[in-house]
């Protein structure tokens, strides 16, 4: 297990949580783009709260096939891994569950993922299932998953590790790095860079706007 390193700031958190409500993930993608040459994106999510941002950093659980000869199920529960994964501040934090090549099966629901409520967190993002939607809906944080799920999965896989780096969909999370999932798709924000990113992402949707009213004012004075 590793501690969440801290990203180096100059906004701070409400300001970073303002510039993240004016921008989408698609002007996050092309920021990251800009910077990058990995895939750092995740398509194709759904969510019981499809109209709710989720953004924060990342604390991570990782799951592996169930074998209680090789993983004890008294010591790898899911209530001793969140509190290893999301410390002393869980407030804003972003769950990151990893289903390591398990997409249709359910990684939590609306009892187990109570947790994420009580304590604070901004949401939950996963490469498994939910279940439970209509009782996550209730609650306060945001989820994208890649589908809801009728059946527990504990007998597939169970939770291995807290805060290790995983990979989703080829998209490689760091503890600590930032999560930003809207109902178009999910970005992966590295750590020591959130403030810049989120910056850039802010030009991108900025000189979208511009070039849209660029064409607005040409097809306006064409036709006069």
């Amino acid at each position: 297990m590793t501690t969440p390193p801290q990203a180096p700031s100059f906004l701070s958190v409400e300001a970073r949580r303002a510039h993240a409500e004016q921008i989408t993930c698609a002007d996050v993608v092309d920021a990251l783009g800009r910077r990058h040459r990995h895939r750092a994106h995740l398509l194709d999510l759904v969510s019981p709260t499809p109209g709710r941002l989720l953004f924060g950093p990342a604390v991570t659980i990782s799951f592996f096939p169930s074998c209680a000869a090789l993983i004890d199920p008294a010591v790898h529960d899911f209530r001793s891994l969140f509190r290893a994964a999301v410390g002393d501040e869980p407030e804003g934090k972003v769950l990151v569950l990893a289903s390591n090549g398990h997409p249709g099966i359910s990684v939590g629901g609306g009892t187990k993922l109570g947790r994420v409520h009580h304590y604070g967190l901004d949401g939950v993002l996963t490469d498994g299932r939910l279940r439970d939607f209509a009782e996550l809906q209730t609650y306060e944080f945001a989820a994208y998953c890649s589908g809801e799920a009728l059946e527990a999965g504990g007998s597939v896989i169970t939770p291995h590790q807290a805060n290790v780096p995983v990979v989703l969909q080829g998209a490689g999370i760091m503890p600590g790095d930032y999560v930003f999932a809207d109902r178009s798709g999910t970005a992966i924000i590295p750590s020591a860079e959130v403030d810049e990113v989120l910056l850039g992402a802010l030009a991108v949707h900025e000189e979208g706007a511009q070039f849209r009213k660029q064409i607005a004012d040409e097809r306006g004075r064409e036709r006069h």
